[in-house]
C-alpha cells in the first residue's frame, strides 16, 4: 500500500491504481470493509432474501450458482474498470470531477469505490489548483471596471496590484485601438506610460508604433498597493466616473532611456517596453533623482536637440526631425483613500477611495516626421 501512495503523487498515478485494483480483485480486497446488505422482500409471508451489494455493474454479475471467476480474469476485470478513470485523470486532471464554474459534482460510479482510499492524496492539491487555491498571499490581484471615458464613451479597464513587487499596473483601450498601460513602481519611485498605437496604412505606417514615457513617481500619486489589492466592487456592469479630474500636466521628454540597460531603473522596464525599445523618454530633472538615488548613469542618453524646434505638425517633410507631441489619459484611478470618523473608534479609520481622471502630453524629439504622423496641425 504503501508503494501505491507513493505512486499516486507521481504523473503514472493511474498506472498505478489500476495496479492496486487489480491485486484487490485478486486478493478478494484483503481489510476492505464488507459491503452493506440489501434485503428484498418476497411475497407471500415468504423469508425475504438478502443479498451484499458488490461493486460490479448489473449487467457484468455473474448469474446465480456460476463459479467464481478465474483470479486473473477478475484483474482484467478491475483493469478494464479503472481504464476511463486512468484516461479522464490525464485530461481533466481529477475523475469525475466538473470544469470550474459548474454546479455539482458527478457521483461517481459504484466500481470506482474501491479506489477512493487511494484518492484523498490526490484530488486535495487538484482541488486546491482548480479553485485558485493556493496562490499565495503576494499574488497580483486584478479588478475590472467599466468607466467612462473624457470623450464619453464607455470601455474596460484593468486594474493590478502586487503587493510583493509593491507595484500597481493599469491598462485600457481606447476606441481608436490604441491600448494604453500605466505602472506604478513604488519600490524604485518610477511610473512608466506605455501606449501602443495602430499604424495607418495609408499613410506609409507599420502595423503599430510603441511609445514608453517614464517620469518619478510620487506616492502621494495613487494609492499604495496593498490598499490597492483589497478593492472590490459590488456592481461589476456599473459605469465608473472619476470623482476628481486633475489638471492637464505638460511634461518635455529630453532624455533618451537605454532599454539594455533599463532593468537598472525598474524591473517592469524591460518587460512593458520590449516594443518601444528606440522609443523611452524621460525628462533631465527626474534623471537627476534617479542618479541621486543610485541608478547608474549608463541608463541615459541624452537626446539630440533640433537646431530650430519646429513641432511636427508644422513640418512638410517627412524626412525631417520635429518635436512630437503625443497625449493620453488615465480614466479612472484610485488617487486617494477614504478616512472616517466614528464615536466607537478614537482614531479616523479607511473606509473607501476617491477616484480620479488625469490626462498628459509629451513632447519629444524625433529623427523623421513619418513617426509622428498623429501630431497634425490643426
Amino acid at each position: 500500500m504503501k508503494s501505491a501512495k507513493q505512486s499516486l503523487g507521481a504523473p503514472e498515478s493511474g498506472a498505478a491504481a489500476v495496479a492496486a485494483l487489480g491485486r484487490w480483485a485478486r486478493a478478494g480486497a484483503p481489510g476492505a470493509p464488507r459491503p452493506p446488505r440489501s434485503c428484498r422482500g418476497a411475497r407471500g409471508g415468504a423469508q425475504p432474501t438478502c443479498v451484499r451489494a458488490t461493486s460490479l455493474a448489473p449487467s457484468a454479475r455473474a448469474p446465480r450458482g456460476a463459479a467464481a471467476p478465474h483470479p486473473e480474469v477478475a484483474g482484467n476485470f478491475a483493469r478494464s474498470l479503472a481504464a476511463p478513470l486512468a484516461a479522464r485523470s490525464r485530461r481533466a486532471g481529477a475523475p469525475g470531477m466538473r470544469p470550474p464554474g459548474r454546479r455539482g459534482v458527478p457521483t461517481a460510479p459504484p466500481a470506482l469505490l474501491l479506489l477512493l482510499p487511494l484518492l484523498p492524496p490526490l484530488l486535495v492539491p487538484l482541488l486546491g489548483a482548480l479553485r485558485g487555491v493556493g496562490a499565495g498571499p503576494g499574488a497580483p490581484a486584478e479588478l475590472r471596471v467599466r468607466v467612462r471615458l473624457p470623450d464619453g464613451q464607455v470601455t474596460e479597464e484593468s486594474l493590478q496590484a502586487d503587493s510583493d513587487a509593491d507595484s500597481i499596473s493599469l491598462e485600457l483601450r481606447k476606441p481608436d485601438g490604441t491600448l494604453v498601460s500605466f505602472i506604478a513602481d513604488f519600490k524604485k519611485d518610477v511610473k512608466i506610460f506605455r501606449a501602443l498605437i495602430l499604424g495607418e496604412l495609408e499613410k506609409g505606417q507599420s502595423q503599430f508604433q510603441a511609445l514608453c514615457f517614464v517620469t518619478r513617481l510620487h506616492h502621494n500619486e495613487i494609492i499604495p498597493s496593498e490598499a490597492m489589492a483589497k478593492l472590490r466592487q459590488k456592481n461589476p456592469q456599473a459605469v465608473r466616473q472619476a470623482e476628481e479630474v486633475r489638471g492637464l500636466e505638460h511634461l518635455h521628454m529630453d532624455v533618451a532611456v537605454n532599454f539594455s540597460q533599463g532593468d537598472l531603473l525598474s524591473p517592469h522596464l524591460h518587460n512593458v517596453c520590449a516594443e518601444a525599445t528606440d522609443s523611452i523618454y524621460t525628462r533631465q530633472e527626474d534623471v537627476r533623482f534617479w542618479l541621486e538615488q543610485g541608478v547608474d548613469s549608463s541608463v541615459f542618453e541624452a537626446l539630440p536637440e533640433a537646431s530650430e524646434p519646429t513641432h511636427c505638425g508644422q513640418v512638410v517633410d517627412g524626412g525631417k526631425p520635429c518635436v512630437c507631441r503625443y497625449g493620453l489619459s488615465l480614466a479612472w484611478y484610485p488617487c486617494l483613500l477614504k478616512y472616517c470618523h466614528s464615536r466607537d473608534r478614537p482614531a479616523p479609520y479607511k473606509c473607501g477611495i476617491r477616484s480620479c481622471q488625469k490626462s498628459y502630453t509629451f513632447d519629444f524629439y524625433v529623427p523623421q516626421k513619418q513617426l509622428c504622423l498623429w501630431d497634425e496641425e490643426p
